[in-house]
């Protein structure tokens, strides 16, 4: 009886890609867009530059995948926050620390976007599906304010849109600015004692942002 050969190994198109893509995060985030070379893409994810060519035409398009991709991971954190069971208050609070914590643990998701404002948005700009794709935070927001404005809760004239500048500001400038603003200013505090400050403030910050103010509330009265 002849023996057949044992079976090759399937291609795995899609793990490629997958594989390609957080080669090529990493590496933007180190170099930017014009530092970054294909070949070390490539190299670190165990492929050669034919096929990341292949799956991604140039390295412009990568980088704009790469931009999807990161967005598109953070907002389904968001959506998988499970949000609705809480109250107002707990939900916003629970967002801010959500979102601390998740850029806290994506470091080179702060490096790409610098690395894209420094560039004026020239990519992200051009991408209607990214766009798209970020409506979602506002949604998240928005579902959480109605309820909050409804309950008397929040400010009746709150705008998502700065809620989310809020609670992005702080969380990336605590990334962005990590270790400078640590040396300048953090000289009594360890890492660890000015991590959980900031995560603090933008949960403080925000919860005292989204109440009423002594205006708005005697206003209503």
């Amino acid at each position: 009886m002849v023996m057949s050969n044992p079976a090759k190994r399937k291609n795995d198109p899609e793990g490629l890609k997958k594989r390609i893509l957080a080669s090529a995060l990493t590496t933007f985030a180190e170099f930017g867009l014009t530092g970054a070379r294909m070949e070390q893409i490539a190299t670190n994810a165990q492929t050669t530059k034919r096929m990341v060519v292949y799956h991604f035409t140039n390295k412009e398009r990568l980088y704009v995948a790469v931009l999807h991709v990161v967005y598109q991971e953070m907002r389904q954190h968001e959506a998988g926050l499970n949000l609705a069971s809480l109250t107002p208050s707990q939900a916003i609070a629970r967002l801010a620390e959500a979102s601390f914590d998740y850029h806290i643990s994506h470091p080179d998701f702060i490096r790409l976007v610098c690395c894209e404002n420094l560039m004026g948005g020239r990519y992200i700009s051009q991408s209607e599906t990214i766009k798209t794709l970020n409506h979602s935070a506002l949604k998240v927001l928005d579902a959480v304010l109605d309820r909050g404005k409804q309950s008397g809760e929040f400010d009746p004239t709150l705008d998502a849109v700065d809620v989310h500048r809020l609670i992005s500001s702080i969380c990336t400038h605590n990334v962005a600015n990590r270790y400078t603003f640590h040396t300048l200013f953090g000289a009594n505090e360890s890492e660890r004692q000015t991590l959980a400050r900031n995560r603090r403030l933008v949960v403080d910050a925000t919860l005292r942002y989204v109440r009423p103010s002594d205006k708005t509330v005697q206003k209503n009265k």
